[in-house]
């Protein structure tokens, strides 16, 4: 019997954590956000469990995340780490272009990381992302470490909500505030 690789399902459950938290956030009118499903067209299905057994991406996506939080335009991307280097393999050219032009528009684009060594949850904001990916570009090391991470961004544990990013989009808002970006308008 062929074996079944869950490499597609990596992150599921930290998404689903995330859909919870968002639904959360909008049970209490702080935020709107949708996950946004990667578009795809099947090729196989079973006909007794109407399943989609074989399919294709029919374009590149995005981000997993789009929506407002207190009228904030705010996009992200969820991923998992299961060590202390994060390689920047599993992040496409696409998504950052998109999220620089996101952010061109007067939203916040960010990434939230689960490192499940420490089970720890990460905002990583653009900003602070692009040195990363630009050394990649200009031919440097194709990851970052953990230990080069800012880590006063790393999401607090809170009651009631399982990925507590909101707290940490306000720290963005008042170091952009800080640096005199005006995100939001």
């Amino acid at each position: 019997m062929p074996t079944w690789s869950s490499r597609g399902l990596r992150g599921s459950v930290f998404e689903e954590l995330i859909n919870r938290t968002n639904e959360k956030y909008r049970e209490k009118g702080l935020a709107l956000i949708q996950k946004i499903p990667t578009p795809i067209t099947p090729i196989q299905m079973d006909k007794e469990s109407r399943h989609i057994t074989l399919a294709y991406f029919e374009r590149k996506s995005t981000v997993d995340y789009i929506g407002a939080v207190q009228g904030i335009p705010v996009c992200f991307d969820a991923k998992e780490c299961a060590t202390h280097t994060f390689s920047l393999q599993n992040i496409h050219e696409h998504q950052v272009r998109f999220m620089q032009e996101f952010e061109a528009q007067q939203g916040i684009a960010f990434f939230l990381i689960s490192f499940t060594k420490d089970d720890t949850y990460y905002y990583l904001p653009l900003r602070h992302f692009l040195p990363f990916w630009e050394r990649a570009m200009q031919g440097g090391r194709k990851s970052f470490r953990y230990d080069e991470l800012d880590l006063t961004w790393i999401l607090p544990r809170s009651a009631g909500v399982m990925v507590p990013y909101l707290e940490m989009i306000n720290k963005d808002l008042i170091e952009r505030e800080a640096s005199g970006e005006n995100p939001g308008g």
